[in-house]
């Protein structure tokens, strides 16, 4: 063995190292819980990427009541006289919020611009939380920011966050996400969510933020995303399915460009309805991989009604 094959050799392990830490770094960010702590609902959500391990798929839960320490965080906040900070802190111990974000590309590689908007969406939240007692529309024109001036034009993230309150409340925001999907237990298949109320904003990073103080006068007519705003939808009977996921399922085909999705989907939920959201992710994933094989990583978020 010649000295630069030893070399290359040598290279290509520590690449291979390299490559298998940051995969147990993002395995241990990305765990995901088997329950939340809402009464009336249950949820479960799973990546599956198309490459080995990790792609450009990513989930967070943010279950408020056992992640922070709501009433201390609650005590500190009267404390210091914010009544309004305190009172919506109390509104969170009864919300569950999920964060799906799907980046431009399913590469080991592309799961770095996920693991930062991990980071730098929790590290928002507790200043969130801090500030304002929840989750405001503010932290996601600052993420739009940051990614913009800090990722490729080419490297951009779609998004959904939303959170689930006891009462069935569903209010998510949509960065260029495919829609939430509602299967209804009453009629027994999914109900259109009134485009109206539904709106949906450029992806993350792929813009300048229209309200960027920072932001010099654009030197080209290319567009700014906008301020984002609330979307608000309702789970209001026993057995209703809230699915959310990224474009492995809308955009999934047969070889003759038949989409999975919502046909084929709806009818893999009516067949499962009944089981729990960690069943009806696997039988989902089942029932799309005998559709086709997979070309892009595919997650899935489901959020049950069970009381």
């Amino acid at each position: 063995m010649t000295t630069a094959t030893i070399e290359d050799t040598g290279r290509l392990g520590n690449l291979e190292e390299e490559l298998a830490n940051f995969r147990s770094m993002m395995e241990h960010v990305n765990l995901i819980p088997d329950e939340i702590s809402l009464a009336n609902f249950k949820a479960y959500g799973k990546t599956f990427p198309l490459n080995g391990m990790l792609g450009g798929d990513h989930i967070i839960f943010l279950d408020f009541k056992r992640r922070y320490n709501l009433d201390a965080r609650i005590t500190n906040a009267l404390r210091n006289g914010r009544k309004d900070v305190a009172q919506r802190l109390t509104e969170c111990v009864d919300r569950v919020g999920v964060l799906l974000a799907d980046a431009s590309g399913h590469s080991t590689t592309d799961a770095l611009l996920t693991a930062m908007l991990h980071q730098a969406f929790l590290t928002g939240v507790l200043y969130e939380l801090e500030t304002q007692g929840h989750v405001t529309t503010k932290l996601f024109d600052i993420l739009n920011t940051r990614f913009h001036k800090s990722s490729s034009v080419s490297k951009y993230l779609t998004m959904v966050y939303g959170e689930i309150s006891e009462d069935g409340t569903f209010r998510f925001i949509s960065a260029g996400h495919p829609k939430p999907l509602i299967f209804s237990a009453e009629y027994d298949c999914f109900v259109d969510i009134d485009p109206e109320r539904m709106k949906n904003f450029l992806p993350v990073g792929l813009f300048r933020s229209e309200n960027d103080i920072d932001n010099l006068p654009a030197a080209t007519p290319l567009p700014a995303s906008k301020s984002y705003s609330v979307n608000e939808v309702s789970l209001m009977g026993r057995g209703d399915i809230l699915l959310l996921y990224t474009d492995g399922i809308s955009e999934h085909a047969d070889g003759d460009g038949h989409l999975y999705a919502p046909q084929y989907l709806e009818a893999a939920v009516r067949r499962v309805k009944q089981g729990s959201p960690k069943e009806i992710v696997a039988t989902i994933r089942e029932d799309a991989g005998r559709f086709a094989a997979p070309k892009d990583d595919t997650s899935l978020v489901v959020i049950k009604k069970h009381i």
